[in-house]
C-alpha cells in the first residue's frame, strides 16, 4: 500500500500542485486547508506523514502540532516561511520531525518526505542499522520492536523523531556519533553548520531521562565531535 499523506496547507493552487507530484511519485495524498479541523482530520485518519504549514487559518500550525502529538504517532513535517531558528526550535519541541522552508522545490520536498518515512521503517543494510530489537543499560530499557523506553520502570514518552534519535545512540553506546552521522541516518541530509535540530532534541531526551543539563552524564557531549551515549550512570 502507498504511503498516506495528509498535506495542511491554506494556499490551494501550491496545495493542489504539491499534492499532484507527490501523487505521481506513488503516495495517497489529501489536502486540508484550515488549521482548525486539521485536528481532528490528522486524529481521524492517521496517516503516515502529515506535511503541516504554519500560517494556517483558524489554529496555526503549532498549535495543530502541539494538540494531535499526544495521540498520533505518525510523521510530523513542518513547512515555515521563514527561516529563523526560533520557529524551528518551537515546532521540533511540539513535537514535529523535521522542519522546512518554503518555498521549497518539489525534488526537495519528495527526498525529504521518503527520508522521513525510511527512517521510521528502517532499510536492511543500512549502515548504522543494528539487529538487536532492545537494548538495557541498568535501569533503562528501549525497545526498537515495540517502540518504546522505559527508565527505572517507568514509560517514558517520546515523540516518533525522539525515539529515533534515543535508539540511534543507544544503539551506538559508548561510540561518539557527529551530527552529521546523526543526521544523515535520521533524515539523509548532511551537517551544514547551522542546523540545530538534533541538539534541540538531545536537550529533550537529558530532561525525559533525569540526565543533569549541566553535566550531562546519560548523553554526553563530546566537545568538536558530537554525542556519546553512555553504558553506565544508569543506576
Amino acid at each position: 500500500m502507498n504511503p498516506s499523506i495528509l498535506l495542511v496547507e491554506d494556499d490551494d493552487r501550491l496545495a493542489e500542485l504539491t499534492a499532484e507530484y507527490l501523487r505521481k511519485n506513488e503516495f495517497n495524498v489529501d489536502i486540508e486547508s484550515r488549521g482548525d479541523t486539521a485536528e481532528t482530520r490528522i486524529l481521524d485518519t492517521q496517516p503516515d506523514l502529515v506535511i503541516l504549514d504554519i500560517m494556517l487559518p483558524g489554529q496555526d500550525g503549532f498549535a495543530v502540532c502541539r494538540a494531535v502529538r499526544p495521540k498520533y504517532d505518525g510523521i510530523i513535517l513542518m513547512l515555515t516561511a521563514r527561516d529563523e531558528d526560533i520557529d524551528q526550535i518551537l515546532g521540533l519541541e511540539l513535537g514535529a520531525d523535521d522542519y522546512i522552508t518554503k518555498p521549497v522545490p518539489p525534488r526537495v520536498l519528495l527526498a525529504r518526505v521518503k527520508a522521513l518515512l525510511r527512517r521510521a521503517t528502517p532499510v536492511p543494510g543500512d549502515e548504522m542499522a543494528v539487529n538487536s530489537e532492545s537494548l538495557t543499560f541498568g535501569n533503562f530499557r528501549i525497545s526498537q520492536q515495540t517502540r518504546s523506553a522505559m527508565l527505572a520502570g517507568e514509560a517514558i514518552d517520546l515523540t516518533t523523531a525522539e525515539f529515533d534519535l534515543l535508539w540511534l545512540l543507544a544503539s551506538h553506546a559508548g561510540n561518539i556519533l557527529s551530527r552529521d552521522d546523526l543526521l544523515q541516518q535520521l533524515r539523509g541530509i548532511g551537517f551544514d553548520g547551522l542546523d540545530r535540530s538534533i541538539d534541540a532534541r538531545i536537550s529533550r531526551l537529558r530532561k525525559k531521562l533525569n540526565d543533569d543539563p549541566e553535566n550531562p552524564t546519560r548523553i554526553k557531549t563530546v566537545r568538536g565531535k558530537g554525542y556519546l551515549f553512555s553504558r553506565h550512570d544508569w543506576q
